[in-house]
């Protein structure tokens, strides 16, 4: 048997001779795309907690660390989404990206606003009379005069004011961060979303090794009790000695067995920590069980348009889109005049004491003429800008189609999956419970209750990954239309 890998990956189960293998193809939960202002990309990446490059990577995978408590936590699906919510690096991440963009609006609503500022001066200057062409006579009975004024001083206050009366651009401009805001402020809330679907797998594979821990332990508790009968027989002499041999060999392997389930649930829980923001060492226990629930009754196609009215990573794409087009609009208007005023008021003179009122006013209409290619430049990258994001819009509302329906079959596969193995599971426990009873009469050999033993364990291990996959796949669906944190409450609860 296959053991899933980290939270996702394939799991293949087989059950021994003429059992029913059940294999469940499960899709990365960090697979769907976030759009953002910025590159942030947490399609790349993967629970595994042996992919420590990937982890390193991945915003989504890693948080900011809480105190600890110092005592043992105890930890609900809901209390650990809303742990992510509230400590996941990427969510925290997107969050700062989404005020980098609000502050880009604020400066391009600045452009548009008056300016004013205040400005004092205090000047001490020589004038050349040569130097601005001025040729004064000699005075009678004094002569010639000095060719410049003699040092002298002045000081001077004023309030000025600059406003754009006219600018397309600018106009333009802001319209666009705005819309580039809204993108921003949907793509947080989608970033939600793959924090939940990060989360709600990380918690549902630890309870999926706790299960096979469990199974682990009563594996070994079989095994312990068979190798005592066996050595009774032995020493009776109703048994040969190799019997003897191979249950020891088979107590061995379930106490391995156990170590590895052991091992394998801590590094889940190491796993579910990083991600909700659980300080190493912290003790916590889960209080949701892995358990089955009926899928709820919902149509792919249905599922789909809902997917399309809630998906905020699509409302932010049309948003960017519609950003785009006022960028290439304001690009355009940079062709057109600019008109603007400026004006100030003040006094001055040589001394405080000595003010008058001075004041200036001017109005100016600027248009661009000759720039060497620069405004066609900037036109037609904002093009191809526009039509990338025509582009991605389009294949983002394709890919979360085939998001919706490659979960719902998930969900359908994985639910005929639970059935099966359960009830394959019941069976391998009756055919133990033959084998015993037929070893314990002499009727059979060692070999057929060590076969009906493995085919019990791993029809034990199908179980509990079929619940896992059918679990997971409502996380995925929840996450594929959009509203995860909402969503998964209530398809858990078979609404």
């Amino acid at each position: 048997m296959k053991r899933a890998i980290g939270i996702l990956g394939i799991v293949t189960i087989g059950l021994g001779a003429g059992a029913v293998e059940a294999q469940t193809v499960l899709p990365d939960p960090l697979r769907y795309s976030v759009s953002t202002p910025r590159p942030i990309n947490p399609a790349e990446g993967t629970t595994n907690p042996s992919a420590r490059t990937t982890q390193s990577q991945n915003p989504y995978l890693g948080s900011v660390p809480a105190e600890p408590t110092g005592a043992t936590i105890q930890l609900s699906l809901q209390a650990a989404i809303q742990r992510g919510l509230q400590y996941n690096l990427g969510l925290i991440e997107t969050d700062h990206a989404a005020t980098d963009v609000r502050t880009e609006r604020l400066r391009a609503l600045s452009s548009l606003l008056p300016q004013i500022e205040a400005r004092a001066r205090q000047g001490f200057e020589i004038l050349s009379f040569k130097e601005i062409g001025l040729k004064l006579p000699p005075i009678p009975g004094v002569g010639a005069l000095p060719p410049t004024t003699g040092g002298f001083g002045y000081q001077d206050t004023r309030v000025a004011l600059n406003q754009n009366l006219f600018n397309a651009n600018l106009r333009s401009q802001y319209q666009a961060s705005k819309a580039a805001e809204q993108a921003s402020i949907l793509n947080t809330k989608d970033s939600r979303d793959v924090v939940v679907l990060a989360v709600g797998t990380a918690y549902l594979q630890v309870l999926a090794s706790a299960a096979k821990l469990e199974t682990a332990k009563a594996q070994l508790t079989s095994a312990q009790s068979l190798d005592q009968q066996t050595a009774s027989r032995v020493k009776s002499e109703v048994s040969p000695e190799i019997d003897s041999l191979r249950s020891q060999v088979e107590r061995q392997s379930a106490q391995q067995r156990l170590t590895n389930a052991t091992n394998q649930l801590e590094k889940d829980k190491l796993t579910l920590g990083r991600i909700t923001g659980l300080p190493v060492g912290q003790s916590f226990v889960l209080t949701d069980s892995l358990a089955y629930h009926q899928p709820t009754a919902i149509d792919s196609d249905a599922a789909t348009e809902d997917a399309i009215r809630s998906r905020s990573d699509l409302a932010s794409a049309q948003a960017a889109v519609k950003a785009a087009e006022l960028t290439l609009r304001a690009q355009k208007a940079q062709r057109l005049p600019v008109i603007s005023v400026n004006a100030d008021y003040g006094g001055g003179g040589s001394n405080f004491g000595n003010y008058n009122q001075l004041y200036s006013i001017h109005g100016d209409v600027t248009l661009p003429i000759y720039t060497g290619g620069r405004i066609r430049a900037d036109i037609e990258q904002a093009s191809a800008d526009l039509e990338r994001k025509r582009a991605e819009y389009a294949d983002l509302k394709g890919r979360i189609a085939y998001d919706v329906r490659l979960a719902w079959l998930d969900l359908t596969a994985s639910d005929s999956s639970v059935k099966v193995a359960e009830r394959n599971r019941q069976l391998a426990e009756r055919a133990l419970a033959q084998s015993q009873d037929r070893y314990a009469n002499g009727v059979a050999n060692y070999l057929e209750v060590v076969t009906a033993q493995e085919t019990l364990a791993l029809a034990g291990d199908n179980y509990v990954d079929s619940l896992y996959s059918l679990n997971t796949a409502m996380v995925y669906l929840a996450r594929a239309m959009g509203g995860a944190d909402t969503r998964i409450q209530q398809f858990l609860e078979g609404k």
